[in-house]
């Protein structure tokens, strides 16, 4: 049976920011129920233990975010939740001491990415604040995300772009050397027992209505990893941000007869093949990262 080491979960399509690197969804706005986010689990219990709380959205809007992690736990999975941060102290208490929660990955970017974010030191402190204390308390794994460079990934030349931010987290936990000398590409950096930062590329959410590339290349949709979005259409990976390849819906169909149906399978040989045969894949520069 195909075993995914990632299946993405949208409990939300709803955002507190409106960063300038991620185009809004055109869909309903909501949140995931209760009963549909366990139903969701039920399905896929034969095909993975780990789930991510992202696809659009900001996973700590969520008003019953600490009952979705108990009944994460309840069913034997392991959750790990990637955030803005913004509400990192509102949510403390839905989060700490549950033993669903793997990872927490904070998209630092998204301060400078959001045309009205104030008070950056606060911002960070909070974040930084919610870390020491989930660590200490927890086996919880932390990553913070910079994800802002410029394509061409020469960290030291682009270092006054994350400065402010790389010296209050040297200062938080005592470093006695700059982040960006340590920096590998791909790898990141360790800061602590469990806490990591990693900066990369910025890079573009696929769109039908980008240039087309010449289809080759190599993803790990529907092979590594799945998703589905909080109106049940299950997609290959978590930059479908918009559902267009709709592999079917959890809701309507068996999550087994979906991830073996026709247009999965065709993804998933065509990748085989180092060939994009959907359209969007075509029009998605990540998966050139993955090499040819």
């Amino acid at each position: 049976m195909k075993r995914f080491k990632k299946f993405y979960i949208e409990t939300t399509s709803i955002c507190n920011l409106s960063c300038y690197f991620c185009p809004p969804t055109q869909r309903a706005k909501g949140f995931l129920s209760v009963q549909d986010f366990s139903d969701t689990l039920d399905q896929i219990k034969p095909y993975t233990d780990y789930i991510y709380f992202h696809v659009k959205g900001e996973p700590l809007l969520h008003p019953k975010l600490d009952e979705l992690l108990d009944i994460s736990h309840e069913k034997g999975f392991k959750v790990n939740i990637t955030t803005n941060g913004t509400l990192i102290t509102k949510n403390r208490d839905k989060l700490l001491g549950k033993p669903a929660l793997r990872q927490i990955n904070f998209s630092l970017h998204s301060f400078d990415g959001h045309p009205g974010s104030q008070d950056k030191a606060g911002y960070l402190a909070q974040i930084l604040s919610f870390t020491k204390e989930a660590v200490a308390s927890s086996n919880l794994i932390v990553s913070f995300r910079l994800w802002n460079l410029d394509m061409d990934n020469e960290v030291n030349r682009q270092a006054h772009k994350n400065r402010e931010l790389l010296a209050m987290i040297e200062e938080a936990f005592g470093l006695d050397y700059f982040i960006e000398e340590r920096f590998k590409p791909g790898t990141g950096v360790k800061i602590a027992e469990r806490i990591y930062l990693n900066q990369d590329p910025e890079f573009k959410w696929p769109d039908l209505n980008e240039p087309e590339d010449d289809g080759k290349g190599f993803c790990h949709g529907m092979r590594n990893q799945a998703g589905v979005l909080i109106d049940g259409t299950v997609i290959p990976c978590c930059l479908d941000g918009e559902g267009v390849i709709d592999l079917g819906n959890i809701r309507q169909q068996p999550f087994g007869e979906i991830v073996n149906g026709d247009r999965a399978v065709k993804l998933y040989e065509g990748f085989s093949r180092r060939e994009a045969v959907e359209e969007l894949c075509r029009k998605c520069g990540y998966r050139q990262r993955f090499g040819t």
